[in-house]
């Protein structure tokens, strides 16, 4: 049976009290920011960390910055059906699995996990990064994002190898990643 990932999240695994602690003043300092600021004036969901929406993008959909996100500030929360090993490898040709271990991957399929319109940049042009933290997936920014800005993160060699190089990379970075070429514009 497949449980959405809140679920099985309540349950955690055991840290160090130091990551734990880490972790902890990271996401407190995120969500305290997100509700005292007077710009956000209704309630995120629980998963985002920052004010975000999804619409046209570099390659198709993408996710951009509905305020201000400063660098290392958490973003969003990569949620979905969580799989077992087999269930991963029946869908395995599905763009939206996020490999947490060996054992746990993340189905970001369903719509309602925007974190999924996050797009692919190469390394040079990434302005977030995706985190694993306690068996969860985040995105942060590690640059200063604007309002309106497009959140892009490095997807990593065998994501774009098998999935982006073939077509070309949409990415705005001069050199890109992993052997990736740039798109081919039609004019």
């Amino acid at each position: 049976m497949l449980d959405k990932q809140s679920k099985i999240l309540k349950k955690g695994g055991k840290l160090s009290k130091e990551v734990e602690k880490k972790i902890t003043k990271k996401v407190s300092k995120s969500v305290a920011k997100k509700t005292t600021t007077k710009e956000v004036k209704e309630k995120l969901p629980d998963h985002h960390f920052k004010k975000v929406k999804a619409k046209r993008g570099l390659a198709g959909l993408g996710l951009f910055a509905g305020e201000d996100i400063k660098k290392g500030e958490l973003i969003i929360e990569y949620i979905g059906e969580i799989l077992n090993k087999e269930q991963a490898d029946k869908k395995a040709t599905s763009q939206y699995l996020f490999e947490v271990s060996r054992n746990k991957t993340i189905d970001g399929t369903p719509r309602w996990n925007i974190a999924r319109y996050c797009n692919h940049a190469c390394e040079e042009a990434a302005n977030a990064e995706s985190e694993i933290k306690r068996g969860r997936v985040f995105i942060q920014a590690i640059k200063n994002i604007k309002e309106g800005e497009e959140i892009v993160y490095d997807y990593g060699e065998e994501f774009v190898k098998e999935h982006i190089a073939p077509y070309g990379c949409n990415c705005t970075a001069k050199q890109h990643s992993y052997g990736a070429m740039g798109a081919v514009v039609s004019q």
